[in-house]
């Protein structure tokens, strides 16, 4: 299991003393790029993600939750995330779109909100390398993980057959439902509040250990 811990959770006030609590516990950190316009939420955007890469070595895993990924997806090849996920619910160039991420030698993700068909990536399958599937609503905070999204993530896995696409899954993702997800077909798990409740950094290792264990 890789493990992605969605930075928005976390004490954003303390973040350069709380990264290094996570170096060699984690896999990537999730960065939620939020514009207040394809989700109702306002986050964050380059340039705070250009100082979280400043102060840690862990890869960063963005996604993207804006409504015009062609001129807000250049704005982090210079800082060399790891990944970079854009909606396949607002743009109608996503093989390009996805190209231009990967000649930056950085892995191009899709993400799809939990009603939207995985029809949509029949035309980007073989141009992609890594889906997120939202098994909540993005933008809106304290929602439950939708089962629903347990045959979705089946299906894509399905899909996806031999291509070597890895399969992310972000909401309301605990200890307590986390092995169905991976038994679904999941690679990578973004979680929240179950990384960061509590706050101290024995606790969010303890966090990160149940989940693992789990």
């Amino acid at each position: 299991m890789l493990l992605s811990p969605s930075i928005l959770a976390a004490d954003m006030t303390d973040l350069k003393s709380m990264l290094p609590v996570l170096e060699g516990q984690v896999d990537f950190l999730h960065m939620d790029v939020m514009d207040g316009h394809f989700v109702p939420t306002l986050s964050f955007g380059e340039m705070y993600t250009k100082t979280i890469a400043k102060h840690t070595s862990i890869p960063l895993d963005v996604h993207l939750m804006v409504t015009n990924p062609e001129a807000e997806v250049p704005k982090y090849f210079d800082i060399k995330p790891a990944n970079i996920t854009f909606h396949v619910e607002t743009t109608a160039f996503g093989v390009r779109l996805a190209g231009e991420i990967r000649k930056q030698g950085i892995r191009a993700g899709v993400s799809l909100n939990p009603a939207t068909s995985l029809s949509t990536l029949d035309h980007l399958l073989d141009h992609i390398d890594l889906v997120l599937i939202m098994s909540v609503e993005p933008g809106f905070y304290g929602q439950s993980f939708l089962p629903l999204a347990l045959d979705k993530i089946r299906e894509l896995k399905r899909r996806i057959g031999g291509r070597p696409i890895t399969i992310e899954v972000d909401g309301g993702i605990t200890a307590a439902n986390i092995r169905s997800v991976l038994d679904a077909g999941a690679d990578m798990i973004v979680a929240g509040s179950a990384v960061f409740s509590g706050g101290t950094p024995e606790r969010i290792k303890e966090n990160i250990a149940a989940l693992r264990k789990a």
